[in-house]
Protein backbone atom coordinates (compact mmCIF):
# COMPACT_ATOMS: atom_id res chain seq x y z
CA UNK A 1 0.00 0.00 0.00
CA UNK A 2 2.65 2.59 1.05
CA UNK A 3 4.64 1.83 -2.58
CA UNK A 4 1.44 2.64 -4.51
CA UNK A 5 0.72 5.87 -2.71
CA UNK A 6 4.36 6.58 -2.99
CA UNK A 7 4.19 6.07 -6.83
CA UNK A 8 1.39 8.01 -6.96
CA UNK A 9 1.87 11.23 -5.34
CA UNK A 10 5.89 10.46 -7.60
CA UNK A 11 3.73 10.32 -10.46
CA UNK A 12 1.29 13.29 -9.65
CA UNK A 13 4.33 15.36 -9.28
CA UNK A 14 5.99 14.72 -12.34
CA UNK A 15 8.90 12.66 -10.54
CA UNK A 16 8.81 8.75 -10.93
CA UNK A 17 11.65 6.71 -9.52
CA UNK A 18 12.36 3.04 -9.07
CA UNK A 19 12.27 3.41 -5.19
CA UNK A 20 8.43 4.08 -5.87
CA UNK A 21 8.52 0.47 -7.65
CA UNK A 22 8.74 1.54 -11.00
CA UNK A 23 11.57 -0.29 -12.40
CA UNK A 24 13.65 1.19 -15.43
CA UNK A 25 11.76 4.99 -15.26
CA UNK A 26 14.03 7.29 -15.87
CA UNK A 27 14.25 9.84 -13.24
CA UNK A 28 14.03 13.40 -14.14
CA UNK A 29 15.32 15.90 -11.80
CA UNK A 30 13.34 18.50 -10.35
CA UNK A 31 14.31 22.14 -11.38
CA UNK A 32 13.37 24.78 -9.02
CA UNK A 33 10.92 27.55 -10.72
CA UNK A 34 13.51 30.35 -10.31
CA UNK A 35 16.00 28.15 -12.62
CA UNK A 36 13.57 27.64 -15.19
CA UNK A 37 12.47 30.99 -15.07
CA UNK A 38 16.18 32.06 -15.91
CA UNK A 39 16.56 29.84 -18.90
CA UNK A 40 13.18 31.33 -20.42
CA UNK A 41 14.20 34.52 -19.93
CA UNK A 42 17.80 33.82 -21.31
CA UNK A 43 16.16 31.80 -24.42
CA UNK A 44 13.88 34.62 -24.93
CA UNK A 45 16.31 36.96 -25.72
CA UNK A 46 17.58 34.09 -28.51
CA UNK A 47 20.52 32.96 -25.94
CA UNK A 48 22.44 29.98 -27.08
CA UNK A 49 24.07 26.51 -26.25
CA UNK A 50 21.89 27.30 -22.75
CA UNK A 51 22.97 24.21 -20.22
CA UNK A 52 21.46 24.17 -16.72
CA UNK A 53 24.23 22.16 -14.58
CA UNK A 54 22.93 20.18 -11.53
CA UNK A 55 25.70 20.92 -8.69
CA UNK A 56 23.97 19.64 -5.81
CA UNK A 57 26.21 16.12 -5.91
CA UNK A 58 29.39 17.75 -6.45
CA UNK A 59 29.25 21.22 -5.09
CA UNK A 60 28.94 22.42 -1.93
CA UNK A 61 28.60 26.39 -3.05
CA UNK A 62 25.63 26.31 -4.88
CA UNK A 63 22.90 24.00 -6.31
CA UNK A 64 22.76 25.00 -10.36
CA UNK A 65 24.81 26.38 -12.89
CA UNK A 66 22.75 27.97 -15.95
CA UNK A 67 25.31 28.84 -18.43
CA UNK A 68 24.37 30.58 -21.85
CA UNK A 69 26.21 32.00 -24.77
CA UNK A 70 25.26 35.28 -26.07
CA UNK A 71 26.82 36.56 -30.21
CA UNK A 72 28.25 39.97 -29.04
CA UNK A 73 28.51 41.95 -25.95
CA UNK A 74 25.33 43.82 -26.53
CA UNK A 75 23.04 40.63 -26.78
CA UNK A 76 25.21 39.05 -23.85
CA UNK A 77 24.15 42.04 -21.80
CA UNK A 78 20.43 42.07 -23.08
CA UNK A 79 20.09 38.25 -22.07
CA UNK A 80 21.55 38.96 -17.95
CA UNK A 81 19.36 41.87 -18.03
CA UNK A 82 16.58 39.91 -19.28
CA UNK A 83 17.06 37.48 -16.38
CA UNK A 84 17.46 40.23 -13.92
CA UNK A 85 14.20 41.52 -14.74
CA UNK A 86 12.37 38.61 -15.12
CA UNK A 87 13.60 36.79 -11.88
CA UNK A 88 12.62 39.74 -9.99
CA UNK A 89 9.26 40.59 -11.98
CA UNK A 90 7.82 37.22 -11.17
CA UNK A 91 9.68 35.62 -8.75
CA UNK A 92 10.70 38.66 -6.18
CA UNK A 93 13.86 37.24 -6.49
CA UNK A 94 17.46 39.57 -7.13
CA UNK A 95 20.93 38.28 -7.41
CA UNK A 96 23.10 38.81 -4.48
CA UNK A 97 25.93 39.32 -6.68
CA UNK A 98 26.10 40.67 -10.36
CA UNK A 99 29.37 40.66 -12.01
CA UNK A 100 30.98 41.90 -15.86
CA UNK A 101 28.47 43.72 -17.02
CA UNK A 102 31.19 46.29 -17.75
CA UNK A 103 32.75 44.30 -20.09
CA UNK A 104 30.02 41.88 -21.34
CA UNK A 105 32.41 39.02 -21.54
CA UNK A 106 31.07 37.03 -19.24
CA UNK A 107 27.83 38.05 -16.90
CA UNK A 108 27.47 36.35 -13.53
CA UNK A 109 24.61 36.22 -11.81
CA UNK A 110 24.57 34.35 -8.26
CA UNK A 111 20.91 33.80 -6.56
CA UNK A 112 22.77 31.80 -3.89
CA UNK A 113 20.95 28.56 -4.87
CA UNK A 114 22.05 28.74 -8.42
CA UNK A 115 24.29 31.14 -10.58
CA UNK A 116 23.95 32.16 -13.99
CA UNK A 117 26.79 32.85 -16.12
CA UNK A 118 26.57 34.25 -19.52
CA UNK A 119 29.48 34.28 -21.81
CA UNK A 120 31.03 35.51 -25.05
CA UNK A 121 31.42 32.01 -27.43
CA UNK A 122 35.65 32.52 -27.16
CA UNK A 123 35.57 33.07 -23.33
CA UNK A 124 33.13 30.00 -22.95
CA UNK A 125 35.41 28.03 -24.61
CA UNK A 126 38.18 29.30 -22.86
CA UNK A 127 37.13 28.95 -19.28
CA UNK A 128 35.19 25.67 -20.04
CA UNK A 129 32.51 25.43 -16.69
CA UNK A 130 31.36 22.28 -18.49
CA UNK A 131 34.60 20.26 -18.70
CA UNK A 132 35.29 21.65 -14.96
CA UNK A 133 31.89 20.24 -13.63
CA UNK A 134 31.68 17.28 -15.64
CA UNK A 135 30.82 15.19 -13.49
CA UNK A 136 27.14 17.27 -13.03
CA UNK A 137 24.31 16.54 -14.44
CA UNK A 138 23.76 18.61 -17.47
CA UNK A 139 20.29 19.36 -19.36
CA UNK A 140 20.61 21.36 -22.44
CA UNK A 141 17.66 23.67 -23.73
CA UNK A 142 16.96 24.32 -27.20
CA UNK A 143 17.50 27.20 -28.65
CA UNK A 144 15.05 26.26 -31.15
CA UNK A 145 11.63 27.87 -31.54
Amino acid sequence: MAKTKTATRASEAGKVSEAAGVPGTARKPRIPKAVTTAVRAALDRKALDVVVLDLRKVSGFTDYFVIATGANARQIKAIADAVVDTLRNDLGERPVLAEGAEKSEWILLDYFNFVVHVFSRECRAFYGLERLWGSAERLEYSDEP
